[in-house]
């Protein structure tokens, strides 16, 4: 009778990758979360006398829009910064409203747009952007 000498180094590589074989079938990958991203966008007009609009602007993952007025840069007077102050709370507001329906915050986009540098003239706008798993 033969006598077959196995090497148990390869018998123990062999089980393992049987072991690892049957795991791996059983076993679903796991699948990355599905998120949804939500964005509300602040245009702040940047126009001496108070004469520039200014908005809050919301798009909700299914289109919904929602607008909400935001006070101007400047008033007759000059920079009022009382209106910078309301429009601050009012956004850190949004921001806190939507963190609290478990949106998380992402990023923020920032721009400035003059027509030209004598004019004076001009607005700031940042783009809000929030994300969250789909259930």
């Amino acid at each position: 009778m033969k006598t077959i000498n196995l090497n148990p180094w390869l018998v123990l590589l062999a089980v393992a990758g049987i072991f690892a074989a049957i795991v791996s079938f059983r076993t679903p990958a796991p699948q990355s979360p599905k998120l949804v991203y939500m964005q509300f966008t602040t245009v702040e007009s940047i126009i001496p006398g108070g004469l520039g609009r200014s908005k809050m602007m919301t798009v909700m993952p299914d289109g919904t829009k929602t607008e909400e007025e935001l006070q101007n840069f400047y008033s007759m007077v000059g920079i009022n910064f009382g209106n910078i102050s309301n429009n601050n709370i009012a956004i850190t507001r949004k921001i806190n409203d939507l963190v609290s329906q478990g949106w998380e915050f992402d990023k923020v986009l920032t721009g400035t747009q003059s027509p030209n540098d004598n004019s004076g003239q001009g607005i700031f706008i940042n783009r809000y952007f929030f994300k969250r798993t789909l259930e």
